[in-house]
């Protein structure tokens, strides 16, 4: 393919330092092919927490009613995977005529101390926590029938670790594509933000697809402990008279040969790696208390960011986007005792990052979900302490904020004719009409493209611009699962 000299430097993701970022040179982006709207006077973030490795959805939320907890319990008993029921947090769930499930008990624990905070359950209870049931990669609804008939097509490479990670970032099951949701987000909505060139997107955990649009690259910085000010330093250029001498000498190239156009956007693309690291001048501390583990720590900084986002007038960005990561979900073995710390931090990780909102006055802006890269078969693998679980298909995630319509579970019911149960829950039982063989691995029901739309419409993605952020969203009746505000 040949590609215009605009293309190409778009393309060369040109990069200062730590920060991949945004190529809107000045005269030289793509026309946008999205819908510009004025800036808005209000804020809104999406903050995506990435459990890295496929959480096994069958031991996060469980059924306790008799029937749907003894079909649980008989699939994975035999190998010691079942969790008691009188060790899961109880909770109710209303749109399913109040049937009773339970967290595990890791992520909310029954007596909370200062060493186990108290997780996720509060915010279930105060209606800021939701769960979208049985989301997966699809290119079109899909039943048992269907699959094993192969009269629907499957998403590509499917049951392939890298390719079932791929398609919850970019929301694409029927190609590849190098651009994730997030990106694509940013892109409809970069006209939110006014002419700021601070990116939109910030990682805290390294590049990823979901980060990549077509005309935006995202800030990646390092987690908490590191202080905002030293992310982006500028090594070299302080106030002795040879560091200033030789910032004044760059700053007097980036004026030469601005009639060429890749030498004046790699010298727009280095002022604004300046002048995002200029923006980083301070760090904000914040009272509420965040655990001192990995996510805990990403997620301090990204309030961290939030913060200043509200403090700098160089900033003031109207729209942000966030992505951290959770690894170690890749469960073959060892799962019971590798859940137990993973959803220890999880837990208390979100709820501070919470809390953190409710203390900068903006709980109802900021929206936090979890995406995966799968679930896991409920059908065991191993025994003993040994005991994991396969990689699967279909998963249940966490929607967190105080627009979130919470205290709830969203989906799509699987109909009864078509072996469902009519909920939005599958029945877990190996080989029923949610399974794709024998093993519990769970067919979709929900679209990632649903769940991630329903997302972006709350982020303020326009109508209009939902087929290009979402190719394939047309093939499924209900493009909002309607779990926010």
């Amino acid at each position: 393919m040949k590609y215009s000299r605009r293309t190409f430097i778009r393309r060369s993701g040109i990069a200062i330092g730590a920060a991949a970022l945004s190529t809107r040179f000045k005269g030289l982006g793509m026309i946008s092919a999205y819908a510009r709207p004025s800036a808005p006077s209000d804020y809104k973030a999406l903050v995506c927490i990435f459990l890295n490795g496929g959480n096994d959805g069958n031991n996060t939320i469980i059924p306790t009613d008799t029937t749907p907890y003894s079909n649980y319990f008989n699939a994975r008993n035999s190998s010691g995977l079942a969790l008691p029921a009188a060790s899961l947090v109880p909770i109710t769930v209303p749109s399913m005529s109040n049937a009773m499930f339970g967290f595990h008990p890791s992520l909310s624990p029954e007596v909370a101390t200062p060493a186990a905070p108290p997780g996720l359950l509060p915010l279930w209870t105060a209606g800021k926590l939701a769960v979208v049931c049985n989301v997966g990669p699809l290119v079109r609804p899909m039943t048992r029938q269907q699959y094993q008939n192969g009269t629907i097509q499957k998403p590509y490479q499917l049951f392939s670790h890298s390719d079932q990670v791929t398609q919850w970032q970019t929301a694409r099951a029927d190609i590849q594509t190098q651009t994730g949701w997030g990106g694509r987000t940013a892109d409809a909505t970069i006209g939110l933000n006014g002419g700021t060139s601070f990116p939109m997107i910030t990682s805290v955990q390294g590049q990823s697809t979901f980060n990549t649009g077509m005309n935006t690259r995202p800030l990646v910085i390092s987690p908490a402990p590191t202080s905002l000010t030293s992310v982006l330093a500028l090594n070299g250029f302080g106030t002795a008279p040879d560091e200033v001498a030789r910032k004044t000498a760059m700053s007097e190239l980036r004026t030469f040969d601005r009639s060429n156009a890749l030498v004046a956007a790699a010298g727009d693309v280095t002022q604004e790696a300046v002048d995002i690291g200029a923006s980083f001048s301070s760090d904000p501390t914040l009272t509420t208390v965040f655990p001192a583990t990995g996510l805990g720590n990403q997620l301090k900084q990204i309030a961290k960011v939030i913060k200043l986002n509200q403090t700098v007038p160089t900033l003031s960005l109207e729209r942000q986007i966030f992505f951290c990561t959770l690894g170690g979900f890749d469960t073959h073995t060892t799962q019971l005792a590798n859940q137990v710390s993973l959803f220890t931090q999880l837990g208390q990780a979100m709820k501070a990052f919470y809390d953190a909102t409710v203390e900068l006055g903006i709980a109802s802006r900021v929206t936090t979900f979890t995406l995966s890269d799968f679930g896991r078969t409920l059908q065991p693998s191993g025994s003993g302490t040994d005991v994991g679980s396969d990689h699967g298909w279909g998963n249940h995630q966490f929607v967190m904020g105080g627009s979130v319509i919470g205290g709830d579970f969203y989906g799509v019911p699987l109909p009864i004719a078509s072996g469902g149960n009519g909920t939005v829950f599958p029945t877990l039982v190996p080989g029923n009409g949610y399974d794709t063989d024998t093993r519990g691995r769970w067919i979709p029901t929900v679209a990632v493209d649903q769940y991630a739309a329903t997302l972006a419409s709350w982020f303020g993605v326009q109508a209009a611009d939902m087929p290009t952020v979402f190719p394939i969203l047309s093939h499924f009746a209900t493009s909002n699962l309607g779990f926010m505000m």
